[in-house]
């Protein structure tokens, strides 16, 4: 018996740069979505920066690189909106394909979710 494609929601708390959960999480969102499941990503936190343009580190594997291909593969990245006010990031600085949204949209995302994962 084929199990159906999952809906993961994966939630990321931590900066790219500081910790290297955001890296796993997209390792995983990336495999899971190669594998046909369904991504909603929620940037929250410091892991607002996850999904800011431009990243160009010279001694870590590029986070930026990795949310790219992520999006690419279909994948619905969203940042919460209090969040990138209280850092100073405005929509302009996120990557394309990476919305706005408020708490309500982060509740909608693991209401549609199978599995919610925090990093």
């Amino acid at each position: 018996m084929v199990e159906k494609n999952k809906i993961f929601t994966i939630v990321i708390g931590d900066g790219g740069y500081t910790v290297e959960r955001p890296f796993t999480m997209l390792r995983f969102a990336y495999t899971a979505l190669l594998e046909g499941h369904k991504i909603n990503m929620f940037l929250v936190e410091d892991g607002i920066f996850v999904g800011k343009k431009n990243q160009d580190p010279m001694a870590y594997d590029n986070i930026g690189k990795w949310m790219t291909d992520v999006i690419s593969e279909g994948a619905k990245v969203k940042a919460c909106g209090a969040c990138m006010k209280a850092r100073g990031i405005s929509e302009d600085e996120l990557m394309d394909g990476i919305e706005k949204t408020t708490m309500n949209g982060f509740v909608e995302m693991c209401e549609e979710a199978d599995n919610v994962l925090f990093s």
